[in-house]
């Protein structure tokens, strides 16, 4: 099963893009009310054996969702890029994400 099926599970009023988009699927997160855009994509694994994902800064999606092996990772992307822009950087890993940016949802699986 792929990655957007497996986090669609999460999801309810769920849409897809009619065209190629920044983003791969649409709808509220269970158990709350706000409908997004979120760019699901696999992460893939650097030379060192770290898992990454890439993404742009004019991106049409609201949220990026990051698959953990027991947890969904879904972030705010406004949020971010003014992080990321801040402090200048061009990587940033999961756990920075968590402690420093207050937009985040955990989802356990």
């Amino acid at each position: 099963m792929n990655i957007i099926n497996r986090f669609s599970k999460y999801l309810t009023a769920i849409e897809y893009p009619k065209t190629k988009t920044s983003w791969n699927i649409a709808g509220i997160i269970k158990n709350k009310n706000a409908f997004y855009k979120f760019d699901v994509r696999d992460m893939f694994k650097l030379e060192d054996g770290t898992f990454a994902q890439t993404g742009k800064t004019d991106t049409k999606a609201d949220k990026m969702v990051l698959e953990l092996q027991d947890k969904w990772i879904i972030v705010d992307l406004e949020e971010l890029h003014k992080y990321i822009k801040k402090y200048k950087l061009n990587k940033i890993n999961t756990e920075t994400i968590i402690k420093n940016l207050e937009w985040n949802i955990l989802l356990n699986k």
